[in-house]
């Protein structure tokens, strides 16, 4: 069983050295400096890393890093890395129609085409009909060696690219091979029921926000399942939400608290929403970045150090389910998954919270202590 621990934790800020500006990289975790000291121009002073701030990229950084550790990067807002001006190829005919003939999802779209985008500047002048599956390869290892691509992101822009030569191009399969990299098998992080009342009653004045944060964790929906319900979604008479189209384009029931009842139907007598459930204006749906940072608001407001993400609510309702006792298939279910092998996930967190197995070692220290 894998063993659940807790990220180590980085923390952004700047800094002037030698009259330079830098990027200050706290770190409470010697294994991180390892890493760190490949960043290009890295210097350690005083146990904490400093990069210089030229050609520092939050968002890349974020990617190599976050699989590793949690990130603060609360004392770097405002900061702006230079504008890259950098035009673009159109992508090729055919590409963007088909991803929408398809019915991909809009993430789905937005993640393939500016992937391969970055395909097309890497290959700028060439006919991409006639790149060959070994220079595909040495792309592929220049994102990682050189970029610090995750594995997931790997698999992504691998799949944007297939997408092209196979879907577009209507290539046989077998005539375009690359590797796919084995994704780490890193367990999320979840919140105890106490910290998510916390959450909760950091927002209780306002009411949209708290029944939002309420029907997430309540329900353990995605971010676009929560801002795509309709008022009819909900039933009240069997405590169940309707899920329509999730990910990969299903339909699905999930759970409704029956305490939530109360305020949701006071949510709907004072905002009246009419086209969504949660509505920022009159027929307009909320923004993910939205209820995003309001969430993470409530979780600093709280006291609440972890990294907080709505999909973390999403996390705690499903490892709460399998600590009560629920069955897998019926998480599965709510949880809207396709294979079981991806509900299991959370058994091997919640194992290590409710576990009554007692260490060898107690008897050992327990008799010493007589």
């Amino acid at each position: 069983m894998e063993i659940y621990k807790s990220k180590p934790r980085i923390t952004l800020s700047h800094a002037v050295r030698y009259g330079r500006r830098f990027v200050e990289v706290a770190f409470d975790n010697e294994g991180l400096r390892l890493p760190l000291s490949k960043e290009k121009d890295a210097r350690f002073i005083g146990g904490k890393a400093y990069l210089p701030t030229e050609g520092f990229v939050l968002a890349d950084f974020f990617e190599r890093y976050v699989k590793m550790a949690f990130i603060d990067y609360s004392a770097m807002k405002g900061y702006a890395p230079p504008a890259k001006e950098e035009k673009r190829a159109p992508l090729p005919e055919g590409y963007l129609e088909k991803l929408q003939q398809v019915r991909y999802s809009s993430h789905t779209v937005r993640v393939y085409t500016a992937y391969f985008g970055d395909f097309q500047a890497y290959f700028s002048g060439r006919d991409l009909e006639g790149v060959t599956a070994d220079e595909i390869n040495a792309y592929l290892l220049y994102l990682i060696n050189e970029k610090g691509i995750s594995t997931c992101q790997q698999n992504q822009r691998i799949n944007a690219i297939k997408f092209y030569y196979e879907k577009v191009l209507g290539r046989e399969r077998h005539c375009y091979k690359v590797s796919r990299a084995k994704r780490e098998k890193v367990l999320p992080d979840v919140l105890s029921k106490e910290e998510v009342k916390a959450c909760l009653d950091a927002v209780a004045v306002d009411l949209r926000f708290f029944c939002m944060f309420s029907v997430l964790y309540s329900a353990g929906l995605r971010i676009s399942e929560l801002l795509a319900l309709r008022p009819d979604d909900i039933n009240v008479s069997r405590s169940l939400i309707r899920v329509r189209q999730g990910k990969g384009r299903k339909d699905r029931f999930t759970l409704l608290s029956r305490p939530l009842v109360k305020k949701l139907t006071e949510y709907r007598g004072l905002y009246k929403p009419q086209v969504w459930l949660f509505e920022r204006n009159p027929g307009e749906q909320f923004t993910e970045s939205i209820v995003s940072k309001r969430l993470k608001a409530a979780a600093r407001e709280a006291g609440i150090t972890k990294r907080i993400y709505p999909h973390l609510l999403r996390h705690s309702f499903a490892t709460h389910l399998i600590e009560q006792g629920t069955d897998l298939k019926i998480v599965k279910e709510l949880m809207g998954h396709n294979n079981i092998k991806t509900t299991e996930m959370y058994v091997h967190i919640a194992d290590t919270y409710m576990s009554h197995v007692k260490s060898p070692l107690d008897d050992i220290l327990e008799e010493d202590g007589k």
